[in-house]
This record gives structure tokens, C-alpha cells and sequence, in this order.
């Protein structure tokens, strides 16, 4: 490590955590003691405890120690980036504030940093790693799912870690912050496009204070979150399995209506249009919720034409492709089915460039600047540069 003073922000996002506090501040004030080229800004992001948190801090006067209360667009990621925007040292650190992340560690993950690293997590899975033997085996299990779903994003032995360190020009050079849940060090992962990610084992203990915030619902939500990471990340691919998802869904509710309407006495004509009628309608309001679900602020009238016309020319090779077959099939739902097959990908293609026309899921961070405003500044620059050269004369 070197010498060099390193000015770091840790950003500790609180509810109702005024037992732990105290703690985590002497831990981390003997670290400071231990490692003097260790310049430390401890900020709590606090949503509004109103458990004597912010009082706490405040009694304690030390100058390098901040609370801040946060009353609106409350929750443990959103506080999380407004610590991270607000923060103003160079190397950035997340972590709890139940005593789970060791503060010891963050030497070691500085280290990493300065080797090259771009980002920094401390590790319960990887060589050296432990957990506290209270784990249950649903707790582990929930763990383990919870790490292969988010492996394509992150190649990392833990992506669900919550105790990570980075530099804040890659914070920065980040984009469309979006988290849902928990799990904001997953996001950044994917959204600072992080190449060499770097794990430093931990020993992550169970809380002794407080309450978990890890809930079913929380779970859930986490679910939503890798679920828009993969849009992020995959685009196109993401679309496409949805899409098809989507289609086996329609392919089951085209079947179940056909197979009803022979049931009642219907042709066999009038039977597959109601089917591919019944069918087209669903999968048009699951494309909209989730393999689109970016046009969603759009009309949904203007789309659902939009998307009857476009599927048109894919339903007429449906209803043609299983008409044609019926003679030479005896199960019409095998010829229904291969009807289905050839329709899905004039389906998929009309819905992505026309229907629901992508508006870039990665957009650039700020606009292009325009002539005027290159001037502007190319001016404005000038005269900052000149006034600089006029006072160092003086």
C-alpha cells in the first residue's frame, strides 16, 4: 500500500440502527487510529429512524462522523446513491451498519484498489470466507439461488455482498441507476461496467442488535432487480427469451381455447381464429408488462393497434401454415402448434422495431452538446484561463 493519505467515504445506510451506531463508530475510529494514511468520512444515510439516531450522532460532535436524515424517496438503495452523490472523498465504501462487515478489512480492500482492481467486495464466498454457524439451511439455500441468478452479470463469487469499495470516478462514469431492493452493489457492478471486480474474504456475522430488513417481500423485489440488469445488460437477448416466454404462454392459451371451442361445437376454422383472437390479446399485455416493459409510458391503444397490425401478416402464417396441415395432421393442435412456431419470429421482430420501438436501454449519461453551447464554453473558458493569468501577474 502506499503512503499516500487516501481520502475515504463510507456510506452506512440506517432505520432504526441506534444500537449498532456507537459501535461501528469506535471500530472505526480505532481503525483510523491504527492507519493514520486513512483519511475517513462516515456518513449515515438515515431514513427517518426517529430512534434517537440522529441525536446520537449529534451528541457525539466528532468531525469526521455525519447523519443525514432523509424524509422522502426513503429506502436502503436510494440511500445508498445519495450517500455515494454526496460523499466527497475519492475512494467510496458501502457497508452495514449491524457490525455484519467488518471495518477491519478495508486496508486490505484499499489494496486491492490500488493494484488495479475496480472494484472491491468483501467476500463471504470466496477462499477464506465464512459466515456465522447460525445460518440456517433455507438462509444458505436463499443465498445460493439468490448468487446464480445473478452470475451472468457478475462474475463473482459474491454478487449479492452488501460491503464493497470502488473509486468515485467509477461511480461516476456509471449510468441509469435503477435499483430495486437491496442489492445496490450488484448494480453498480453492472452499471459502472466493472472489468475487474476483486473479492477480499470476510467473516460476515449475524447481527446482535436490531432487526433484519430481509423480507419476503424484499426477496421479491430482488427478483425485479436482476430481472432489469439483464435488460440492461443483454438487451436484445433478454427481449427475446421474454418474448418467447411470453409465446409459450400464448401457445397454451391459443391451445386451451381451441381445444374449448371444438368442445362446444365450433368449426374447426372458427375455432382456430378464436384461438389466435385470445392468444394475440394476452401475449400483447405480457409483451407490454415485461418483454417491452420499457414503452410501457406509451399509449397502450396506439401499441395494441400497433401490435394487432404488425402480428397480422405473422397470424395469417399462423391460421395459413395450420389449415394447410389439418388434412395431413389428425391432432389439429399439433398443426396448431406448428402454426404458432412460424409466426413467432416476424412476431418478435415487428414488436421490437415497430411496436415497441427501443428507445436505447443504455442511454448515454448526458446529451451531446450542441454548436452554441461548445462556444459558449470555448469562450467561457478563455476568459476563465485569462483572468487566471491576469491575477497571477498582479
Amino acid at each position: 500500500m502506499t503512503t499516500d493519505v487516501s481520502r475515504i467515504s463510507v456510506i452506512v445506510p440506517t432505520y432504526k440502527e441506534v444500537e449498532n451506531i456507537p459501535l461501528l463508530i469506535d471500530r472505526l475510529d480505532a481503525l483510523r487510529i491504527q492507519n493514520p494514511q486513512l483519511d475517513i468520512e462516515l456518513l449515515f444515510m438515515d431514513d427517518d429512524s426517529k430512534d434517537g439516531s440522529a441525536e446520537l450522532v449529534r451528541d457525539k460532535q466528532l468531525p469526521w462522523v455525519q447523519l443525514v436524515t432523509r424524509t422522502s424517496d426513503r429506502g436502503l438503495s436510494p440511500a445508498v446513491l445519495d450517500g455515494l452523490r454526496r460523499a466527497k472523498g475519492d475512494i467510496l465504501v458501502v457497508m452495514d451498519a449491524d457490525l455484519s462487515h467488518p471495518p477491519e478489512v478495508l486496508p486490505q480492500m484499499l489494496a486491492e484498489l490500488e493494484q488495479g482492481a475496480d472494484f472491491v467486495l468483501g467476500s463471504r464466498f470466496t477462499e477464506g470466507g465464512t459466515t456465522d454457524d447460525e445460518w440456517g439451511i433455507f438462509r444458505w439455500m436463499n443465498s445460493k439461488v439468490a448468487t446464480l441468478l445473478a452470475l451472468p452479470l457478475a462474475p463473482v463469487r459474491d454478487p449479492m455482498s452488501g460491503y464493497f469499495m470502488l473509486r468515485k470516478s467509477t461511480f461516476e462514469a456509471g449510468r441509469n441507476y435503477n435499483p430495486i431492493g437491496y442489492k445496490i452493489g450488484l448494480e453498480l457492478l453492472v452499471k459502472c461496467g466493472c472489468k475487474r471486480p476483486v473479492e477480499v474474504a470476510i467473516h460476515f456475522q449475524d447481527r446482535q442488535f436490531g432487526k433484519s430488513k430481509l423480507t419476503i417481500k424484499e426477496q421479491l423485489r430482488y427478483l425485479q432487480h436482476v430481472r432489469r440488469l439483464y435488460i440492461f445488460k443483454f438487451a436484445f437477448i433478454s427481449q427475446l427469451v421474454q418474448f418467447l416466454v411470453v409465446g409459450g404462454i400464448g401457445v397454451i392459451v391459443n391451445l386451451v381455447v381451441l381445444t374449448l371451442a371444438l368442445r362446444l361445437g365450433f368449426s374447426t376454422s372458427i375455432s382456430v381464429v378464436a384461438a389466435i383472437v385470445v392468444s394475440m390479446l394476452s401475449n400483447f399485455a405480457l409483451n407490454r408488462r415485461f418483454s417491452f416493459s420499457f414503452a410501457r409510458s406509451e399509449s397502450a391503444i396506439s401499441q395494441f393497434i400497433g401490435f394487432v397490425s404488425a402480428c397480422s401478416v405473422g397470424a395469417v402464417v399462423n391460421y395459413v401454415v395450420t389449415m394447410a396441415l389439418t388434412p395431413w395432421i389428425s391432432v389439429v393442435q399439433l398443426a396448431a402448434l406448428i402454426g404458432v412456431i412460424a409466426g413467432t419470429g416476424f412476431n418478435f421482430l415487428a414488436s421490437r422495431y415497430w411496436v415497441f420501438r427501443i428507445r436505447h436501454v443504455a442511454t448515454s449519461k448526458t446529451p451531446p452538446a450542441s454548436t452554441k453551447q461548445l462556444v459558449e464554453q470555448h469562450v467561457e473558458d478563455k476568459r476563465a484561463v485569462g483572468t487566471e493569468v491576469a491575477g497571477r501577474k498582479n
